[in-house]
């Protein structure tokens, strides 16, 4: 044999191989079948690059990743280092992927049917984007630019340690 292999080890390597290429086309298969499900996989966030701007909304974002559906609309997903939430997507976290629908509806003029947020243990959630997913977003919005209510409850611990506490008209004395 070409290889150098002896009567016993010829079977082996060649059982080896055969297990390898059919591990490489499971993957390749995997991937495919994924990308048909979610989307074919656009780009992925590594700080390079335009983030995702609207004038209009004043808002910019780069989501985490951006997949293309087979009828070519993007989808923005969000991906958490966190473990699935065990009551599902907190509300800051379904308003992030919104604004990340808004951002992608507002660059390409398509609006994503959802975006997803993933968690570090594979947990996933599609959050539909729709009326009520943007007036979300807007409200929030809104209320950034909203003059201060004053019904923050400072104290001095708190106040000690925080950041902002030169600039901030609610610290505690």
């Amino acid at each position: 044999m070409a290889l150098g292999l002896t009567g016993a080890t010829a079977p082996i390597a060649l059982i080896l191989f055969g297990l390898i290429v059919a591990g490489i086309a499971a993957r390749a298969l995997r991937q495919r079948s994924r990308a048909r499900r979610d989307g074919a996989l656009v780009s992925v966030d590594r700080g390079v690059g335009s983030p995702l701007a609207s004038e209009r909304h004043r808002l910019v974002g780069r989501p985490d990743a951006l997949r293309r559906l087979p009828d070519g609309r993007l989808v923005p997903v969000e991906i958490k280092a966190r473990p699935t939430p065990p009551r599902g997507p907190p509300e800051s976290h379904r308003i992030q992927v919104a604004a990340y629908c808004l951002l992608v509806e507002e660059e390409t003029g398509v609006p994503p049917p959802y975006g997803v947020v993933r968690y570090s243990d594979r947990g996933e959630f599609r959050l539909v984007w729709d009326r009520s997913a943007r007036d979300a977003v807007l409200a929030v919005r809104a209320a950034i630019d909203a003059e201060y209510d004053g019904r923050a409850t400072p104290s001095a611990a708190k106040c000690r340690a925080c950041p902002w506490r030169d600039g901030c008209d609610a610290r505690a004395a």
